[in-house]
């Protein structure tokens, strides 16, 4: 099973419970993660809840509001961020029949803002959309089996028809605009930190305080109940195993009456329930059970670890021994409470202490992020500007090509590789949100060129691509980076002809050219730059067949070639991938070749067959070859499933060839 490693995670509404406890989680278990927190701090926030990650240096909150599309943007920019967990919502039955458009608000406008948020910036990896098992609408008293992921949604109140409506958007979203959108629908969830208007915190504060238990109707509905540390464990396997576009229940099977709930209570507390519990009137729609099916998430491997008894004992002595964790509840404390959720009331502090609300408060140990102000009626402008080395090398020149044909904005970069001060002007000059080197030296007109010209080698190749990932990881910027797949060759785990390739982490091999070494150098170096997306571009080839450098064109004008199958790039078609790769903020070393291998004579064929019937040419070995060049030439084959994992639509090697180099120049030369 693939698993996933974010590297900045943005988690909205994570000073309220279950999100509480999913930062702490990770802050404490993934040191590397940076953690940013984004809450507004509503009535049913409190920031004691991240006391534990407060010290912690990955962990950075921020107050505002998801509502924000300013302040959200500019978070994900400036954090880099690459995966959004979204807790941030209304999620209080009662109270969305009194307030409903609080709910719309919160719950559907704020998700649709992050969700433009990631479309606009393109550097989103996963978006965990957290719902709940309310969108599926009641469940039948009889059921056996629960609700599924693919079951239909019928929300009966104001709450869950927010949430179902969110759910369309995040859905659409990732249809739409390719948004790796991941979503959960969870069970009731209990524990330490939860603000009393639920139903377990509630009664313990009831039972605390010595006053009776109010339940609605007869106590008869039915509800699954887990502990907020399975929980956060659950988000943690999602976030690393889930799959994007998928849906996880995150259920229980094991289900309670309210009634039994309040019993339980007032036995752990050795009251009476016959004196204790008192029948209220039901609210308006009162949901008789729901009841999910969580094997997809067993799947995965998680599993509920704690028992109700267990769980319960666990709340009952936090709230016991925290009884003012939020300052006064009276009103939640209600039957039927009605929390008004307006700007303003109280501030809670990580110490404790309350002040009135202030606009820019945020916690003693991090800074406050304010937005730059934008006007609102400016034309829309595209969101990336790339900054592209290599104006007179041939991938360099393809790529601004591109840039115009997709409206990109773009500029050259007039520094040299090695000059750090000129870097950092082009930087400054052109406030890119990408860097593309296609910069470098590969002979001329050869690699044997190389053998004697090893200090311009290192020069380039080695110092210059250095320099300019230093400065673009000291920039907050991506550096795409086309490098080579001429640093392996066929050896005894990797023979010729056996369809198995080289992978991305496997080690360089082949050190026969000067040129191949400078390369297998750098690539080992850059490895330490998490800025940089690494191609490796191999044996490349363009429909022009006029450009001396399409290895078609070169081999077809040779009197002898070697018959090897080699992997190869089409730049027709990977060079745009590239520039999507960019947006999705994709990194680490990638064989950016099309899957397969071609050999020398197929290429050959099809060149006669599309080109040049009269076409002739001759073979040679290697041997005879090495009588030639001065320098040994790679040969090889990649394993390219990366890559087709992330573009699925991308064709094999041969494919490509006739699709991008052979069809389209066949028309031009029956003309």
């Amino acid at each position: 099973m693939a698993t996933y490693t974010p590297k900045n995670i943005l988690i909205t509404g994570a000073a309220g419970f279950i999100a509480s406890h999913v930062a702490n989680r990770l802050i404490r278990n993934y040191p590397d993660y940076k953690i940013v927190v984004l809450d507004k701090l509503d009535y049913c926030s409190n920031l004691k809840n991240l006391l534990p990650s407060k010290s912690s240096p990955n962990f950075k909150f921020v107050k505002g509001d998801i509502g924000s599309a300013d302040l959200v943007n500019f978070l994900l920019i400036t954090e880099s961020i690459d995966t959004i967990m979204h807790f941030a919502a209304q999620t209080h039955v009662d109270n969305s029949f009194g307030n409903s458009f609080e709910f719309t608000k919160n719950n559907i406008y704020g998700t649709h803002v992050l969700l433009e948020a990631c479309k606009v910036t393109g550097q989103i990896r996963r978006f965990i959309h957290v719902s709940t098992d309310e969108v599926y609408g009641e469940t039948e008293e009889d059921a056996v089996v629960g609700n599924h992921e693919a079951s239909q949604l019928l929300p009966t109140n104001p709450y869950s028809a927010t949430k179902a409506g969110a759910e369309m958007l995040v859905m659409a979203y990732g249809r739409s605009y390719g948004l790796p959108v991941i979503t959960t629908r969870g069970n009731n969830v209990y524990g330490p930190n939860q603000f009393p208007e639920k139903l377990i915190p509630k009664f313990i504060l009831l039972a605390m305080r010595g006053k009776p238990l109010p339940i609605h109707g007869d106590g008869s509905n039915v509800r699954s109940y887990l502990y907020c540390e399975d929980v956060a464990e659950a988000f943690e396997v999602i976030l690393h195993k889930g799959e994007v576009g998928h849906v996880y229940n995150i259920g229980t099977k094991r289900e309670r009456r309210v009634i039994d709930v309040a019993e339980d209570i007032c036995r752990l507390f050795s009251i009476d329930p016959e004196t204790s519990i008192k029948f209220v009137e039901n609210r308006p729609f009162n949901d008789q059970r729901y009841f999910l099916d969580d094997q997809k998430l067993k799947d995965l491997g998680w599993s509920e670890r704690t028992t109700w008894d267990e769980g319960l004992k666990k709340t009952i002595e936090w709230y016991t021994k925290n009884p003012d964790w939020w300052g006064d509840v009276s009103g939640a404390l209600l039957p039927h409470p009605r929390m008004l959720m307006m700007p303003g009331g109280i501030e809670r502090h990580f110490d404790g202490s309350e002040e009135e609300k202030s606009e820019t408060y945020v916690s003693s140990n991090t800074r406050m992020l304010v937005p730059p102000t934008k006007s609102t009626n400016s034309p829309r402008k595209s969101t990336y500007k790339f900054l592209i080395y290599g104006r007179t090398g041939w991938i360099g020149g393809l790529l601004g090509k591109l840039c115009e044909k997709q409206g990109i904005p773009f500029e050259y970069g007039k520094g040299r590789l090695e000059d750090r001060s000129s870097l950092l002007a082009d930087i400054q000059n052109v406030k890119p949100t990408h860097v593309f080197n296609a910069a470098g030296v590969t002979g001329r007109p050869n690699v044997d060129w190389c053998e004697s010209h090893k200090p311009e080698v290192i020069r380039a190749n080695v110092a210059g691509t250095l320099t300019l990932a230093d400065v673009c990881r000291e920039q907050g910027l991506l550096l795409m980076n086309y490098a080579t797949g001429c640093i392996f060759e066929y050896d005894a785990a990797h023979p010729e002809g056996s369809g198995i390739g080289y992978k991305e982490e496997d080690k360089p091999n082949f050190i026969g050219s000067f040129y191949s070494k400078t390369k297998a150098m750098v690539e080992e170096l850059l490895r330490e730059y998490d800025n940089v997306c690494t191609l490796r571009v191999r044996m490349p080839i363009s429909s022009d067949l006029n450009n001396p450098r399409n290895f078609i064109t070169k081999i077809s004008r040779y009197n002898k070639v070697v018959n090897i199958p080699n992997s190869m790039t089409i730049l027709d078609e990977l060079l745009p991938i590239s520039l999507e790769m960019a947006k999705r903020n994709l990194r680490g070393i990638w064989n950016f070749t099309n899957p397969g291998v071609v050999s020398h004579n197929e290429i050959l064929e099809m060149y006669k067959k599309y080109i040049d019937p009269e076409f002739k040419w001759q073979n040679f070995t290697l041997e005879e070859q090495a009588k030639v060049i001065v320098a040994p030439r790679s040969n090889n084959e990649m394993d390219a499933t990366k890559l087709k994992n992330e573009f699925p639509e991308l064709l094999s090697i041969k494919e490509s060839l006739i699709k991008y180099v052979f069809e389209p120049n066949k028309k031009t030369s029956a003309e």
